[in-house]
């Protein structure tokens, strides 16, 4: 049985792997790729395809906003029948980076997943996994929508294993710089800005982007002791500030000590928080 399959993913060396090794299957056509999240959605409306092999951290939209879009295009809308039938959900093959304790939060919710880089006879175990969920929906097809309670325990195992935060359990965060993916020790960044729905992370060495989706799911890694949300778009490390610099109608700004120096504006909801840290 031949199974059509997309590969989503922001780096093009691992598409070009992940596409020779399935083609070296023999089984699998793969019908599409896509570079991010939203190309993601619109191929899977397009080829409908058996299964999609998804980047879990991508800029923007990652794989889990992907799936909660494919979700929410399943929810009945005002003047809709309710009776309509869902569309199809595809089987979801995670592709990740994360350690041994994200891959059992995989496992405990019957998702499968390849680490990279990738392995043959791992992507031909995925590959004979998702024949296995098909033949068990009858043959039909893919299988149905993927229950929003799977997700959403995936989503909090991954953030809070075991109840305890991720910046608890480690000190260092990975930083994409360029197709390198680098452990950052948490001391060591200055600052980090959202922008388009972009989270950039400067060190005082060089700068990349963290695969987080959002500043407060970034926070959730870092030390709240250390880092401080000094404005909507800005997370800064407060022992990395170099200048406190007074702004017009009592506000002020942040200079940082990266090699740019960069200046960072204190909101007006954070100004008390500022003169509280350093008895301005």
């Amino acid at each position: 049985m031949t199974i059509s399959a997309l590969i989503i993913d922001d780096e093009q060396l691992a598409r070009e792997e992940l596409k020779y090794l399935l083609d070296s299957l023999g089984d699998v056509d793969v019908v599409a790729q896509g570079t991010n999240g939203i190309e993601a959605v619109g191929l899977i409306e397009e080829h409908h395809p058996d299964v999609v092999f998804l980047d879990v951290q991508m800029p923007g939209l990652d794989g889990f906003a992907v799936i909660q879009r494919l979700l929410d295009r399943n929810k009945p809308k005002a003047g809709m029948s309710a009776g309509k039938e869902p569309e199809p959900m595809p089987q979801i093959v995670f592709a990740t980076a994360y350690d041994q304790y994200a891959v059992r939060a995989f496992d405990v919710n019957a998702v499968d997943y390849l680490l990279k880089p990738f392995d043959r006879t791992r992507v031909q175990q995925a590959v004979e996994r998702v024949k296995g969920r098909m033949a068990g929906n009858g043959g039909d097809g893919p299988a149905s929508v993927l229950p929003e309670s799977q997700i959403d325990a995936l989503l909090r195992l991954l953030n809070r294993p075991n109840g305890v935060s991720r910046a608890a359990q480690t000190n260092k965060l990975i930083v994409q710089a360029q197709s390198r993916l680098l452990l950052v020790d948490q001391a060591d960044i200055c600052y980090a800005a959202i922008e388009e729905g972009v989270i950039r992370v400067a060190t005082q060495n060089f700068e990349g982007h963290s695969k987080c989706r959002t500043l407060e799911e970034l926070l959730d890694l870092l030390d709240p002791a250390v880092f401080w949300r000094a404005h909507r778009g800005f997370v800064v490390n407060i022992n990395h500030i170099r200048e406190v610099v007074p702004w017009f109608k009592s506000s002020y700004q942040l200079r940082m000590n990266d090699k740019r120096q960069t200046e960072i504006p204190v909101s007006r909801a954070q100004t008390k928080r500022l003169r509280e840290l350093f008895n301005l």
